[in-house]
C-alpha cells in the first residue's frame, strides 16, 4: 500500500550512490537496527519525541502509530520517504507528503493474523463465562479486508455463522455476500468491527457506530472493536450498555488513546490496551515490509534476512487432555496457552500497576513494554487423546498439532 506520493507514481529517488544515508525510526519498530543499517546511519529515538529538528538531515522515517506525521514535521526537512510498519495508516498525512513530495507507505495486512488471533481469544474467553457456545451462535463482521477475512475464516472453524458487510468491497466487486447492515444487524448475536478509520467519501467511518447503529442491533447483542476506537460514539455505545440493547463490549481500541474512558473499560467485559496486533511476528512483518519498500525506493537490493531475528522467548508448547472434554473448553486452553487475553485484560485494569499510575501512562506502558507473544502457527500442541476432528480444527487454526494415545 503506497500513499498517493507513492514509489509507484513518478521517478524513483535513488540514494544507493550516496555514502551516507540517515534514518530516523521510531523505538517501537521492532529489529528497526537490524534492518536499516543494512541502508544507511540509523537513529533511533522514542516513538512520541521525534520532532522536526531530527529530521532536518535524514533521509527517511520508519515509525509506527504513536508518532503523527504532519506537515509541520516534515516541512523544511530532507525526508523523501516515511514508512510506517503498521496496517493502518491514518496517523500519516497524506495530503502533507503528497505536498511535499514526500513518498510513505503503509505495511498492510502485516497483523491481520494477530488481530484475528485475539479476536478468536476474546470470543473463547465470552463463551466461557457467559456459558453460551459459539457453534451456532451468528457473528456480523463490519469491515472484510485483510483483518475481516482472517476474522470470517476462524469464526467459521468455531462453528459461528457468518454475515458480512463491506460497503466498498461491494461496490467494487458486486459481490451479494456482502449485505447492508440494516440486514445483517438485527440477527447478528456478536458484531465486530475491521475497518480503517475514515473522515471523507461516502463510506467514512469516523463514529459510524452511533446511535442508529447500535439501534439495529438485535437486543443483547455482543459488540467487539479491534479496529480504531474513533470510529464508535463512545457515547452511544454508553447508552446501549445501560439499557441492555449491548450486553457485552469486547474492546481493544478506545477513542482519546490514551486518555480513555475508565468507565467504560470498568463496563467492557474484556479491555486491552490497543495490542490486538501486537504479535511478535506482525511486528516484524511491518518492519520487513517497509524495509521492502524502502530498498524498491532506493533502487538498492535487499541484504537484510529478517529470518535472523529472534524473540527472546521460545515457541509455545502446550499438553493438553482431550478425555471427556467437549471442543471448545480445548479450544480456549490451547489459546489460552499462546495468548492469555486476560491477562492483558487485568493489566490494563491495574494488576501488578504502580498504585498511583494513572490509567493513561498504564496504557502506554503495556503497549511499550509489551511481552513477546507469538502467533498460533508457531505452537507446538500435544493433544493426548481426543478425535482427529480436533486435530484438525486446531490445525485449520494454524497450529502444529501431534495427537498421542
Amino acid at each position: 500500500m503506497f500513499g498517493p506520493c507513492s514509489l509507484l507514481e513518478g521517478p524513483c529517488k535513488s540514494r544507493h550512490n550516496l555514502a551516507v544515508v540517515k534514518i530516523v525510526c521510531a523505538h517501537s519498530v521492532l529489529a528497526a537496527r537490524e534492518a536499516f543499517s543494512t541502508l544507511g546511519e540509523v537513529v533511533v529515538l522514542p516513538d512520541r519525541e521525534i520532532c522536526r529538528e531530527h529530521l532536518m538531515d535524514a533521509d527517511a522515517l520508519i515509525i509506527r502509530s504513536k508518532t503523527r506525521v504532519t506537515r509541520e514535521l516534515l516541512e523544511g526537512t530532507s525526508v523523501r520517504f516515511v514508512g510506517t510498519a503498521t496496517a493502518g495508516f491514518d496517523h500519516i498525512d497524506a495530503e502533507a507528503c503528497r505536498a511535499l513530495d514526500v513518498a510513505w507507505t503503509a505495511a498492510p495486512g502485516c497483523n491481520a493474523t494477530s488481530v484475528a488471533e485475539w479476536f478468536v481469544a476474546a470470543m473463547l474467553v465470552w463463551s466461557r463465562r457467559r456459558g453460551v457456545p459459539l457453534d451456532g451462535r451468528t457473528l456480523a463482521v463490519v469491515g472484510v479486508g485483510q483483518v475481516g477475512r482472517r476474522v470470517v475464516q476462524r469464526a467459521e472453524i468455531l462453528g459461528m455463522s457468518v454475515l458480512q458487510n463491506d460497503p466498498p468491497r461491494a461496490l467494487a466487486e458486486g459481490n451479494p455476500i456482502f449485505r447492508p447492515l440494516e440486514e445483517i444487524l438485527p440477527h447478528a448475536d456478536v458484531v465486530t468491527l475491521h475497518v480503517p478509520l475514515t473522515d471523507t467519501g461516502p463510506f467514512a467511518t469516523r463514529q459510524m457506530v452511533n446511535h442508529r447503529f447500535l439501534s439495529l442491533l438485535k437486543p443483547g447483542a455482543v459488540f467487539v472493536n479491534a479496529s480504531r476506537g474513533e470510529v464508535v460514539d463512545e457515547s452511544a455505545l454508553h447508552l446501549a450498555l445501560e439499557s441492555g440493547q449491548v450486553s457485552d463490549a469486547i474492546l481493544d481500541v478506545w477513542d482519546h488513546e490514551p486518555d480513555i474512558d475508565p468507565t467504560l473499560l470498568e463496563r467492557a467485559l474484556l479491555g486491552t490496551p490497543h495490542i490486538a496486533g501486537y504479535s511478535w511476528d506482525g511486528k516484524l512483518a511491518g518492519t520487513v515490509q517497509v524495509y521492502l519498500a524502502l530498498c524498491r525506493f532506493w533502487e538498492i537490493s535487499p541484504t537484510w534476512d529478517p529470518t535472523t531475528v529472534r524473540p527472546d522467548a521460545p515457541p509455545p508448547e502446550i499438553h493438553v487432555c482431550a478425555d471427556h472434554r467437549d471442543d471448545e473448553s480445548l479450544l480456549h486452553e490451547v489459546v489460552r496457552g499462546v495468548y492469555d487475553i486476560e491477562r492483558d485484560d487485568r493489566a490494563l485494569r491495574g494488576e501488578g500497576a504502580p498504585p498511583t499510575e494513572p490509567l493513561p501512562a498504564r496504557f502506554e506502558r503495556l503497549r511499550k513494554q509489551y511481552p513477546v507473544r507469538r502467533e498460533f502457527a508457531w505452537a507446538r500442541v500435544t493433544l493426548h487423546g481426543g478425535p482427529s476432528s480436533l486435530k484438525k480444527r486446531l490445525e485449520s487454526l494454524s497450529f502444529r498439532v501431534e495427537l498421542t494415545e
